[in-house]
């Protein structure tokens, strides 16, 4: 990710902090929990982001293990997967050992390597009655993902009482708030992450110690703490990364910026347990920033969160982490190790919480009222792995144990001092959604205590009274599009309902089938941040951390109606727990498919691949012979797409297209999403020499810069795109075309911070027939200095451009969205299209993919060489 600037620090205000007098659980060094006035600290930033500048080289493996969806969940072999409510507990079973490798990355710094796991669990589990080891699914490479439960033994009678509060909780919260028995007997549910990134180990080992001490202490505390909570522990979220000593997992992507689409299999298993287990307190640890970083974060805050709820338990909890962590002693003069700080408290801007892609933003909206990344201090991934002697790494991984260790402990402390308060808050997370209330702004009279709140906090939204996914002729753009959105949507529990006969709702009139998202749920921010168009915040801060637009709603293909008003009382609605199967094949004639959305492109790639002969129609569609109609079943089966009857005759042939990519991990992934036959390249695969005749169209956006080949390779790939086609994306592709003179544009860098949701205009044009009317950017490019044989494909809008994120002009005043207004985004010549947005970025604007599908079978087809 892209540094922060250096701000100010906030007002510090002396805080005690009321936890001090109600005792540690598991602290055995007092220390003073006053937050003292300091100097303003060096930039704040999170990690370094993956380096968009590599082309992903991920094995396909891994792409089928991510696009296997939530099956993935359960290919956990002969072990127990995530159980139901029926069993009580301990859960025990005995973990196959996995083969050990000496390679594991986590053995130079003394640290657990990934096989030596399942072991310890089988250990800890053995010590008594408190631990329950279950596989909560596989990760992308293939691992096991183990969650660990740590509780005073439970009957399934009991279990079952829990289950049947926590149902309360989420489905009725108003009686919720009532019940005597939630208030005395339900054990708050708290999560704790650790390793989402690969290569931020130490947070797996003292969750590991930790367990091994709260399986046999015998102390009051402890007691107290296991008998009204549960603890969920995600000993490592990525195995992969963890092994390897990357961020990324096997298949490329940081996993903590993906809880918003959830492409990946190891963030479909975080998200199934925070669905089921329902976390009031969660802690993500991570690495590496000194002095160890614990969040509430800076502004701007997630408007669609009950944010003075979070704010009041987040950052109280902070104070205890930081309590905690200082108190183990350590002092930057003789260990290298800074104060903690918390960046709510002590930065201005810089460390947000705005987009719902991380961990704890995530949890938020599944009704944690106390949710923190947290960074421990001490660097010994990147450049300092490698270089530093293996005892200063040691040395630092110890220190890190140490640190997040005191994190966890000071967050049970927390939650069993402050249980019946978290639930109750949760609960009125919940009732606020049911209900329809309004949020409550953050003040000091609304969140007492907490230092500096000022109306730059302050983040709220309008909730419509619903959200409508239209059916009928003109209600959807996409068919296959509606289903995969109310899909993800039910996946992230949020309650839809559908149509049973037509009906009226905020002055129109919806056709039977029509999909509705009642906003009076308890999980009503949720569906909100997912499905709003968002805002544009450029005005707001100077600086974001990651993403600050999307949308569900003008990114995904469907169509999504915010309905403000109106009443759905009388209105024939069945809740749905799928959406209901498009796929269709008309029953005699010739069939044609629209290419408008990935699963459709899915499809043809398969019909192709099994040697069927489809043509392109002259509106873009594919015609599939009549004598086809067996393989189309087969496809419509798989990709839940439609094949109409239809008398049109196609005219251009199609053929299997076989792309080479030097493209980032997420456009890699979309590619293999739509079934085209991929390779990745890059230009030290080009290097090294490339069989360009296995090829038939090169899509470059990361990896493959001219001035980075050799003679041999520049000379192989001229001879390429002598007779193929170009498709490029962003800065790199825009330059790769310059070099190789393919099409006459004159590419222009927008502000590289920009990002967010666009309007844009299409042409009429095949390309663009069926696109959105939105499309997203990230780093955005448009084109000038037109040549005559170029063709303005999509153009950013005039005005403002921008919808939901953050653009602003760059520090000389130029590369800002009024610059882009009116300019070409997508153009498009004989030999090469170029794409100044982001249509496959993260595998996510769905809506967008086919752009580039289209753009790989126009570019083949130029190719000319079949």
């Amino acid at each position: 990710m892209r540094t922060t600037r250096a701000v100010p620090a906030r007002p510090v205000l002396l805080i005690a902090l009321a936890l001090t007098t109600a005792g540690s659980l598991l602290l055995a060094t007092p220390y003073s929990a006053t937050a003292k006035p300091r100097p303003p600290r060096p930039p704040v930033h999170r990690e370094a982001a993956l380096d968009q500048d590599a082309a992903a080289r991920t094995p396909v493996s891994a792409a089928q293990q991510a696009l296997a969806g939530a099956g993935a969940a359960n290919e956990a072999g002969s072990e127990a997967v995530l159980g139901d409510d029926d069993r009580g507990y301990p859960r025990r079973q005995v973990l196959a050992p996995d083969a050990e490798n000496p390679a594991d990355k986590s053995i130079k710094l003394g640290l657990t390597p990934y096989h030596a796991i399942a072991p310890k669990l089988n250990a800890l589990q053995a010590l008594g009655d408190r631990v329950s080891v279950e596989v909560a699914g596989r990760s992308a490479g293939g691992h096991r993902l183990y969650l660990v439960t740590v509780t005073a033994p439970e009957s399934a009678r009991q279990a079952r009482a829990q289950a049947r509060m926590r149902e309360l909780i989420d489905h009725a919260p108003a009686v919720a708030a009532k019940s005597s028995e939630i208030e005395r007997a339900y054990k708050a549910p708290v999560f704790l992450n650790n390793n989402i990134h690969g290569n931020e180990w130490e947070g797996t080992d003292a969750s590991l110690r930790l367990i091994e001490r709260l399986a046999t202490a015998q102390d009051g505390r402890t007691r107290d703490l296991l008998a009204h909570s549960r603890l969920y522990f995600n000993i490592t979220a990525n195995p992969d990364g963890r092994i390897a000593g990357t961020r990324a997992n096997a298949n490329g992507f940081d996993m903590n910026r993906d809880f918003a689409t959830a492409s990946q299999p190891e963030v479909r298993a975080m998200r199934r347990i925070m669905v089921d287990k329902q976390p009031a307190v969660m802690l993500d640890l991570h690495g590496y920033v000194n002095g160890t970083l614990i969040e509430p974060t800076t502004p701007p805050h997630g408007e669609n969160y009950e944010y003075d709820l979070f704010l009041k338990n987040t950052y109280a909890n902070a104070l205890g982490m930081e309590t905690a962590v200082n108190g183990l002693g350590y002092t930057p003069d003789e260990d290298g190790v800074e104060p903690a700080q918390i960046p709510f408290r002590d930065q201005d801007e810089g460390w947000d919480d705005w987009p719902p892609i991380f961990t704890p933003q995530y949890a938020a909206f599944h009704g944690t009222v106390a949710a923190h990344t947290v960074e421990i201090p001490m660097r010994v991934n990147g450049s300092d792995y490698d270089t530093l002697p293996v005892t200063e790494l040691r040395r630092r991984s110890a220190i890190n144990v140490d640190v997040a260790g005191a994190a966890l402990r000071a967050t049970l402390d927390f939650v069993r001092t402050k249980r019946a308060s978290l639930v109750a808050d949760q609960i009125e997370v919940f009732r606020r959604g049911a209900a329809g209330a309004a949020q409550v702004p953050v003040s000091p009279e609304t969140v007492p205590g907490v230092p500096g709140i000022g109306p730059e906090d302050v983040y709220t939204t309008a909730f419509p009274r619903a959200y409508v996914i239209p059916a009928g002729p003109g209600g959807q753009r996409s068919a296959p599009a509606a289903a995969r959105l109310v899909d993800h949507l039910l996946a992230n529990d949020v309650r839809v309902t559908r149509a049973l006969h037509s009906f009226r709702l905020g002055g129109r009139t919806y056709a039977k089938g029509s999909y509705v998202v009642d906003m009076r749920q308890s999980r009503r921010g949720l569906a909100n941040a997912l499905l709003a168009d968002g805002r544009d915040i450029s005005g707001k801060v100077s600086v974001m951390y990651d993403i600050s637009g999307w949308s569900l709603g003008r990114l995904w293909g469907a169509t999504v109606e915010p309905v403000t008003r109106g009443s759905l009382a009388g209105t024939p609605l069945r809740p749905v727990s799928a959406a209901a199967r498009v796929g269709y094949v008309a029953p005699r004639g010739d069939l044609r498919l629209r290419l408008d959305d990935p699963r459709e492109l899915a499809a043809l790639n398969t019909l192709l691949r099994d040697g069927v002969p489809v043509r392109r129609a002259a509106d873009g569609s594919a015609i599939v012979p009549a004598s086809a109609r067996t393989k189309a079943v087969a496809a419509a089966r798989t990709y839940d797409v439609a094949f109409d009857a239809t008398t049109v005759r196609g005219t251009t042939p199609l053929h299997r297209t076989r792309v080479a990519a030097a493209v980032t991990p997420g456009e890699l992934l979309a590619l293999r999403e739509m079934d085209f036959a991929v390779t990745p390249v890059s230009a030290q695969v080009l290097n090294a020499g490339f069989d360009w005749s296995s090829v038939d169209v090169l899509f470059v956006s990361a990896g493959l810069a001219y001035g980075d080949l050799s003679g041999a390779a520049r000379t192989a790939l001229d001879a390429f795109l002598d007779g193929h086609g170009l498709v490029g994306r962003g800065a790199t592709g825009a330059a790769l075309n310059t070099a190789a003179g393919l099409l006459a544009v004159k590419p222009v860098e927008g502000n590289g911070d920009a990002n967010g949701v666009v309007r844009v205009v299409n042409s009429g044009s095949l390309l663009m027939r069926g696109a959105p009317s939105h499309g997203f950017v990230y780093a955005p490019v448009w084109f000038t200095d037109l040549g005559p044989d170029v063709r303005v494909e999509q153009a950013y809008a005039t005005g403002d451009p921008l919808v939901s994120g953050h653009w602003r002009p760059s520090r000389d005043g130029a590369g800002g969205p009024s610059d882009a207004a009116g300019q070409p985004a997508v153009v498009s010549g004989p030999r090469a299209v170029l794409f100044g947005t982001e249509p496959l970025f993260r595998d996510h604007p769905k809506g967008e993919f086919a752009q580039v599908g289209r753009a790989l079978f126009g570019m083949a087809q130029a190719s000319g060489s079949r």
